[in-house]
């Protein structure tokens, strides 16, 4: 019987799907190590693991993997070349995630531009004497322009979000999207955008891609949104762009150092920042969790998955 290593508990409903299969599951409520993931991959044909695992070179010779199933739609916490060399197909579950993630971006959006927290914690703390002409104030988000970094498919559903607010998109990316507002240079959407989001993949090539010059290009009235990947943003230069006040404020669910803070974000009263729940709706959650399950059984079974990061290990 195979046999697969999972990096968490599963609801019933996914581990049911698995009953073909001999399962070896870390029973704890934390993360497990990177020793623990070693000793879980040895003799196991497939893994199926979360965005806090780092699946690396060691762990992959560990064992004899035939299928690392991640659940995220990002992957960048796995080594894909070495995977690839070593013929281990690599899967993840974009798609699930798209409208919880761009749901959750409008929420960040408005909370930073209207100020909801800190407009909460000015109430709880018995500070609200009763309405004042100018208590709060923040920005609205009609006739803004919206500069949209990555157009995928959250960056896709954000635009459409954003277009029922009456906002003006503008958005950067390797392909034009028909119908939603118009292309731009990264820098000419820095430099004009009210609202700055950023929907890209962490690579080589789209790390600390916000960094103190882009921050300086941008409106002094602008905000910064990240629900992409923490490490896209250089977070020293957003602090300092922050304390100086070269921004207007940001909104963060994801951090360069996860789950560590970059000193001076928590102090930081014009930032909104969430603990990585981009996805968590139970929707998204579930969706996310049966598909990462149905990947590796696809996988296992010899059939072709949904989603296949390598394709080309299928071969």
């Amino acid at each position: 019987m195979r046999r697969v290593f999972i990096t968490k508990v599963l609801p019933p409903q996914a581990l049911n799907l698995l009953g073909g299969f001999s399962l070896d599951i870390f029973p704890r409520r934390r993360n497990p190590t990177r020793m623990e993931i070693m000793r879980g991959v040895k003799g196991a044909d497939g893994l199926l693991c979360f965005l806090s695992d780092m699946i690396d070179k060691e762990i992959m010779d560990a064992g004899n993997l035939r299928v690392i199933s991640n659940c995220a739609a990002g992957y960048n916490n796995i080594d894909i070349e070495y995977a690839t060399q070593r013929g281990i197909a690599v899967t993840n579950t974009p798609d699930v995630l798209t409208n919880a993630t761009a749901d959750l971006t409008l929420a960040l959006m408005l909370a930073v531009t209207r100020r909801i927290c800190e407009a909460e914690d000015f109430l709880r703390k018995g500070k609200f004497r009763g309405w004042e002409l100018f208590l709060m104030c923040g920005m609205e988000l009609a006739g803004k322009k919206l500069g949209i970094v990555g157009m995928g498919r959250i960056g896709t559903e954000v635009a459409r979000r954003a277009q029922a607010f009456g906002m003006e998109i503008l958005y950067h990316s390797r392909k034009e999207v028909e119908g939603i507002g118009r292309i731009v240079s990264l820098g000419e959407l820095l430099k004009i955008s009210d609202i700055v989001t950023l929907h890209v993949p962490l690579t080589p090539d789209t790390f600390h891609l916000i960094g103190d010059k882009e921050l300086d290009s941008m409106k002094r009235s602008a905000y910064l949104i990240n629900t992409s990947r923490g490490p896209v943003v250089d977070e020293g230069a957003l602090v300092r762009a922050l304390k100086e006040k070269r921004i207007a404020g940001a909104g963060l669910d994801v951090y360069e150092n996860e789950p560590k803070l970059t000193r001076g974000l928590l102090t930081s009263k014009n930032v909104v920042l969430l603990p990585h729940i981009g996805s968590a709706t139970l929707e998204a959650r579930m969706g996310m969790v049966l598909l990462a399950v149905q990947n590796l059984i696809d996988i296992l079974k010899g059939k072709k998955p949904a989603h296949v990061v390598n394709p080309s290990v299928l071969i």
